[in-house]
């Protein structure tokens, strides 16, 4: 793997290239800056998300955020659905046996702010919900990996948002089309190597909608740890370098609150997770 802490891939106002740097200063939110209009600086780093090194003395300034992984890098992508206790609580669910998983497209992926989140036409029905969430980068592929030895295989750690058109998802048992709209899985601001967050147990979660937290969890609260899901996802199935893993939502989303809370076209959401930052993306109606 390469040596970077703290990745990201932007648009450079050098050159108006595509680039991965590391961030020159690892303490800022960099999502909150992009949107503030704070000047980003990261060293360039040579090669892929999986190989990439530092190019020392070589520094860019960040023209746009895009997400830490690419479309041609993401091999697949597996969410788990109902994987905290107060979210299961929420809903009035048993607490699953094993992990409930749906996947999206690459298709879904999305960039941070200046980005949207695009509600399609379909969707446009008045439930399309968020679900902020902890996203774990496979680094190594593997198969039948030992849960003590999960943790190895990742590359790093973002921010996600779930985008759910609810009314879809109501409609059948299978939830990856509902969830796996083109948009539907932004992701950002920056990837953490594991370097930086040892223990991705120990990570306070929120999400914030047009200025009010509508989610405040803590990974904590996961029916099953990360360590878990990689086990129990490669038993007998080959999880690639590239794979990208939506670890589950805490309490809050829109559909089961009162009022309940949807994506409006113009709304702001954010997904804030310590130690990584804040995902932003402004919401947009698709008009054809």
């Amino acid at each position: 793997m390469g040596n970077w802490t703290h990745l990201i891939r932007f648009i450079a106002k050098e050159d108006h290239q595509v680039h991965l740097g590391q961030l020159v200063d690892t303490s800022r939110d960099v999502g909150k800056d992009s949107v503030d209009g704070v000047e980003i600086e990261a060293y360039l780093v040579r090669g892929s998300i999986f190989d990439g090194k530092i190019v020392s003395g070589v520094v860019y300034t960040v023209e746009r955020l895009l997400s830490p992984v690419s479309p041609s890098e993401c091999s697949y992508i597996r969410c788990l659905g109902l994987n905290y206790k107060d979210h299961a609580k929420e809903g009035g669910f048993a607490l699953p046996q094993v992990p409930v998983l749906f996947t999206k497209p690459r298709t879904a992926l999305a960039d941070p702010y200046p980005a949207a989140v695009t509600i399609p036409k379909v969707a446009q029905d008045g439930t399309s919900d968020y679900e902020g969430e902890l996203c774990a980068v496979i680094g190594r592929t593997g198969r039948d990996i030992p849960e003590d030895e999960a943790l190895d295989y990742v590359l790093g750690y973002t921010g996600s948002n779930d985008v759910s058109a609810r009314k879809l998802q109501l409609l059948t048992a299978q939830w990856c089309f509902a969830k796996g709209l083109d948009g539907s899985c932004p992701l950002g601001p920056v990837l953490v190597a594991p370097s930086a967050i040892p223990d991705p147990q120990k990570l306070a979660i929120k999400t914030i909608y047009n200025g009010d937290v509508v989610q405040d969890g803590h990974t904590s609260d996961m029916i099953f740890t990360l360590r878990q899901q990689i086990a129990y996802l490669s038993q007998g199935t080959t999880l690639e370098a590239g794979s990208i893993i939506l670890t589950g939502t805490p309490a809050g989303i829109g559909f089961f609150r009162k009022p309940p809370v949807v994506l409006e076209n113009g709304g702001d959401v954010r997904v804030e997770i310590e130690g990584i930052g804040t995902l932003v993306n402004r919401v947009r109606y698709d008009e054809d």
